[in-house]
């Protein structure tokens, strides 16, 4: 009575996943990959960066973050390849938004923290000496400068000369003021001089301002300058859109600032989406400093707190003496808060962490949090080129590979039938109830098929059914020694399920081993073999033992011939 509690609770649950798994079919489209469908096609330039020069590990390095932003999973089966000494070729399957593929795959997430008085640069070209600060526009950081269009930012920047620290962040590494002209030197604007707008920038070089058959606006008359080394503009963000950055309807407001950061990226650790425990809930991006930004930002933010406690003079507030700590996000500043130097004489201690916030929505903190947890790209990357890709294969090649997989499938069908008779039946229904289930998974997940896809499928059909070639034959033995039906298919079961056990665990080991070591494409493999693994267990042992004890005393299964 037990056992046929149990196996009707089994084909219970099994009958209630089939619906489940149908709905998800109906309702999920099919992801086809780029030999199947086609998709989007990106290629970016490798440019160098104070911290990278482009080689091939830094181009390697760049390939490596690009998958794991692309593909977690390893199941988009994207295409990320070096062509040429310094191009990146990106092919995203079935992917038709190609702003939304630039933004996931190139995004470089250059972080930056500035001490922000001695370097946001005056009318004169210099931080401002005095302590009086000036009435700012809007929410903008509060600073000695209030902050101005982008245009005068632009004219106020080309004015300073060369300067090349170690921490700049606009030219190659080993540069010198007479070898500008050969590195990666300072940033280009195109400007509209008869209207005083900036139409294009910043570029690495005059020839980019100009690239994909550029034209300009009726009636503008065009000027390229160059921002020298050493010197950067960042933007405010007082109104923030839907993805936390600059509208169009929000007043602008720029800073000249010395390219002289004191922290970046590279010294954060563990940077997760969180929400502001403070009271107003907002989303923000929380992380860790290594030992190198820990020591460092608590440096500076004494420095900024004597500097604060100095500025205190007779007539000027607490708040007015205020000095600021900014966090520029590609050449926007997210925050710029101050320092309190009554609480934090001695400077902030972040060895428990620290946070960034400043006007995100969930999406851009999540993004943000993403994008600073797979890395900042190591060179900068210049998108050269972007196209749709038809597929390459297209709909003869899908149909012949579904032909294929179904000639697969009746194959083993007539093969179970012929030797194992109403066993062979019951096993068919079980290969069909796993490929429901599997095909619901590469929907639900969703897994990118392609031909090599089909092909597994194919595959783990065969997996599958050799699982109850085992058992079966076990059965076959334990009836043929004089065992009952009923006898026989128990201890058959209960015999062959360690051989299946043995055999998946080994099977389910290999495909974990594959995707903690693979690349993107084997690691795909890896996530599909081990699925197919997990549901060959269930239905070829559990839905078939289940199905087989329900009819064991019928008339079925009540003589040996029909079971083979």
């Amino acid at each position: 009575m037990a056992n046929r509690r149990r196996n009707a609770l089994v084909l219970l649950i099994v009958a209630g996943l089939v619906l489940a798994s149908l709905a998800v079919i109906a309702s999920k489209p099919t992801r086809l990959g780029l030999d199947l469908k086609g998709g989007v096609e990106l290629i970016y330039q490798g440019r160098p960066t104070a911290q990278a020069k482009v080689t091939p590990e830094s181009l390697n390095r760049a390939i490596d973050i690009m998958r794991k932003r692309v593909d977690k999973l390893g199941v988009a089966q994207p295409e990320i390849q070096r062509t040429g000494a310094s191009e990146i070729d990106v092919s995203l399957p079935d992917v038709t938004n190609e702003q939304r593929a630039q933004q996931q795959v190139g995004q470089t997430a250059q972080l930056q923290f500035y001490d922000w008085e001695p370097n946001v640069i005056g009318p004169d070209g210099k931080p401002p000496q005095g302590l009086e600060p000036k009435v700012t526009g809007g929410p903008s950081p509060a600073s000695a400068e209030a902050g101005i269009p982008e245009y005068e930012a632009v004219q106020r920047a080309i004015k300073r000369p060369v300067i090349i620290r170690k921490n700049d962040t606009t030219y190659s590494e080993g540069c010198t003021p007479k070898q500008v002209g050969g590195c990666l030197y300072g940033q280009w604007y195109l400007l509209d001089t008869a209207h005083k707008k900036v139409l294009k920038g910043p570029e690495d070089t005059e020839q980019n301002l100009y690239a994909d058959n550029y034209k300009a606006p009726k009636g503008a008359k065009l000027q390229a300058v160059r921002v020298n080394p050493g010197t950067v503009l960042a933007q405010a963000t007082p109104i923030t859109g839907k993805e936390g950055k600059i509208t169009q309807a929000s007043p602008e407001s720029w800073y000249v600032l010395n390219d002289n950061p004191v922290l970046n990226g590279q010294e954060i650790k563990n940077p997760v989406q969180s929400f502001d425990n403070g009271g107003s809930g907002a989303p923000n991006v929380t992380f860790e400093f290594d030992s190198k930004g820990i020591a460092t930002f608590k440096r500076v933010t004494r420095e900024i707190a004597e500097r604060g406690t100095a500025a205190q003079l007779p007539g000027i507030s607490k708040e007015e003496a205020k000095q600021h700590f900014a966090v520029v996000l590609d050449n926007q500043i997210i925050t710029a808060p101050s320092i309190d130097f009554t609480e934090y004489p001695e400077g902030i201690d972040p060895t428990t962490g620290s946070q960034i916030s400043g006007g995100f929505t969930l999406t851009s903190a999540q993004n943000l949090a993403d994008e600073l947890q797979s890395g900042a790209l190591p060179i900068k990357l210049e998108l050269i080129s972007e196209s749709q890709v038809s597929a390459t294969l297209g709909k003869t090649a899908l149909n012949q590979g579904l032909i294929a997989m179904l000639v697969g499938f009746l194959v083993v069908c007539l093969f179970l039938l012929t030797f194992y008779r109403v066993l062979g039946a019951i096993a068919v229904v079980g290969l069909v109830v796993y490929s429901i289930y599997f095909f619901a998974l590469i929907k639900l997940i969703p897994i990118t098929l392609t031909l090599p896809g089909i092909a597994g499928l194919i595959l783990t059909i065969g997996i599958a059914a050799d699982a109850n070639i085992v058992i079966f034959e076990r059965v076959k033995e334990e009836i043929r020694g004089g065992r009952s039906i009923i006898s026989g298919i128990a201890t058959g079961y209960r015999r062959g399920f360690a051989a299946i056990v043995d055999a998946n665990v080994v099977t389910f080991m290999t495909a974990f081993i594959l995707f903690a070591l693979a690349t993107a494409e084997v690691k795909g493999f890896a996530f599909t073999l081990g699925i197919g693994t997990l549901l060959t267990l269930f239905t070829a042992v559990l839905a078939t033992q289940a199905a087989l004890g329900a009819m064991g005393r019928s008339r079925v299964v009540s003589h040996p011939a029909a079971l083979g």
